[in-house]
């Protein structure tokens, strides 16, 4: 198999269209929300926000989709929670895209509690498995996992959904928490390259400053705001052009195509014996 075949039998499967609209992109994931939603009979949206622009993309198609609901006589609402591990580094961000979403409720809660008592706990009878050389990124999962166990609590509460923010560049690169912001019930930004994810945010209206944030997972507590390209080894520019069919250099391409299969396990359903 050439590499281009390689290549494009990737982004096929990440669903990532060879042509891209923005406009017409940003109508069509927002009546994707509309429609699973009524289809489901219930009643709310449920995000984490960030301060990131995938998190910003998906609650402004979010709040789009649940405000059409009720235009149509439909009991819809769309529920942002801020989850914090005691004080956020780029806080600032995080309600800057608050106040550009408006959505219907904001609920913010403390993750550090219950995440520190998770660690804690597991550390009890289990400390001589942690590798203590990588403890800030064991208790990075921890707090992903926390995240969205609060996420689904408040779901449940209201007869809602959790909206995840999985896009195409991110799967690539297994760039996810298995479990933690891995899991969710839809994903609107699924099979968009980062790029087109903030062309979709900035026709939603989405300031530059948000948009062309340095992205950064921001769960590891030695390493705050580390940029997600520092822990790649590649751009994002380079991923965007693998997915989109473009020419990547050759230690882009051995980088991203070996990330790729090493993190298939992140991408696949639990595996069983049939």
């Amino acid at each position: 198999m050439t590499f281009h075949d390689q290549q494009s039998q990737i982004a096929e499967r990440l669903g990532v269209a060879k042509s891209f609209d923005a406009a017409a992109e940003a109508e069509q994931r927002i009546r994707f929300l509309a429609d699973y939603l009524r289809a489901s009979s219930l009643q709310s949206y449920v995000l984490g926000i960030s301060g990131g622009v995938d998190s910003l993309a998906a609650g402004m198609l979010a709040q789009s989709a649940v405000e059409s609901l009720r235009s149509q006589g439909h009991e819809a609402q769309f529920i942002a929670v801020r989850l914090p591990y005691g004080t956020q580094a780029d806080e600032a961000d995080a309600q800057r895209s608050l106040q550009v979403i408006k959505p219907d409720r904001v609920v913010t809660i403390d993750i550090k509690p219950a995440t520190d008592a998770m660690l804690e706990a597991v550390r009890v009878e289990g400390g001589d498995l942690l590798d203590t050389a990588r403890l800030n990124f064991h208790l990075g999962n921890i707090k992903a996992r926390q995240r969205m166990i609060a996420q689904y609590a408040l779901a449940g509460t209201t007869r809602g959904l959790v909206i995840g923010t999985d896009q195409a560049a991110e799967a690539l690169m297994g760039f996810f928490t298995k479990f933690g912001d891995g899991a969710a019930d839809i994903l609107p930004l699924s099979g968009l390259t980062k790029r087109r994810v903030r062309a979709i945010a900035t026709h939603l209206g989405a300031p530059d400053e948000l948009v062309f944030k340095v992205p950064t997972a921001d769960l590891e507590t030695d390493a705050p705001l580390r940029p997600d390209e520092d822990v790649y080894g590649v751009t994002y520019d380079e991923i965007d052009d693998f997915l989109e069919g473009k020419d990547v250099s050759e230690v882009a391409r051995q980088k991203i195509i070996a990330t790729h299969y090493a993190s298939s396990h992140k991408r696949a359903l639990p595996v069983a014996l049939v």
